[in-house]
């Protein structure tokens, strides 16, 4: 992210100053930092991101450094409210809506980031590896409260960012312009989302502590208890494995999100169309 913030940044005077030679002097550049709130925004998206590496390669994976890691994380995801529409917002309402946007990208962040962790748990989990396997259960029922919250955080924000870049009388143009129907294939792809994730919150991750409950893993071995049902890998395995497929499906589903908001947020929003 720190490559990327610079990388970012520079490309982006580039663009306003109109040429690659102008946009490289260092006085277009100050200038874009010290004027432009996408500019401060690239500044602290690439000093949290320094941070952070800084912290996971000087200390060992403690609680403190993980915080401050997390905090870090919060900055740098944050600082997109200043990239898109709600940064540009101006009038009494653009403090709302850059708010909205802020509370919308720390939500998808930790949404999508815990996905990715979930992932590396499963990945990093060997054959029948039982303590592995109640770490996975035990993060995912601990998730289940965070997820709602991030789930009305997000359809909070989302109705007021819409309010401002739709407008109550402008919902035809989610199926008329280009932004609306991005945005609208967005909220599809948001949608089921939501399924895989109260699937797994209600069905495969109840299934699989109902698994574990049943297994005995003594002297290194699965032996099942005679009430549950017989497979080749037993109960435990197929509940893993179906844990696996959700979470894969789910996190490709909210990186098809994240590239659905970096393509219409370069667009003309319907409001001002």
């Amino acid at each position: 992210m720190l490559i990327a913030s610079l990388a970012g940044l520079v490309a982006q005077t580039i663009v306003l100053a109109g040429s690659v030679a102008e946009g490289l002097q260092p006085a277009s550049l100050s200038a874009v930092v010290t004027t432009m709130g996408l500019g401060r925004a690239a500044v602290v998206r690439g000093a949290a991101a320094a941070l952070a590496l800084a912290v996971l390669l000087m200390s060992s994976m403690r609680r403190p450094a993980l915080i401050v890691t997390a905090l870090a994380g919060g900055a740098a995801c944050g600082s997109f409210g200043w990239m898109g529409h709600g940064g540009a917002t101006e009038g009494p309402g653009g403090g709302l809506h850059l708010t909205a946007d802020i509370l919308h990208a720390l939500a998808a962040g930790v949404w999508v980031g815990a996905l990715v962790a979930f992932l590396a748990l499963l990945s990093w989990r060997r054959h029948q590896d039982a303590v592995r396997d109640a770490a996975l259960q035990k993060a995912l029922q601990g998730f289940a409260g965070v997820g709602s919250v991030l789930v009305a955080t997000l359809v909070a924000t989302g109705l007021i960012n819409s309010w401002f870049l739709i407008g109550p009388t402008r919902l035809s143009g989610l199926w008329t312009t280009p932004y609306g129907q991005l945005l609208s294939l967005k909220l599809v792809v948001f949608l089921a989302m939501l399924g895989l994730a109260a699937a797994n919150r209600f069905r495969l991750t109840p299934d699989l502590g109902l698994a574990l409950s049943n297994a005995d893993f003594s002297r290194g071995r699965w032996t099942p208890d005679l009430g549950a049902p017989l497979s080749p890998d037993g109960p435990t395995e197929t509940a893993v494995r179906a844990l696996r497929r959700s979470l894969l499906l789910e996190t490709s589903l909210g990186f098809a999100v994240l590239a659905l908001v970096a393509w219409f947020g370069m667009l003309a929003p319907v409001s001002a169309q």
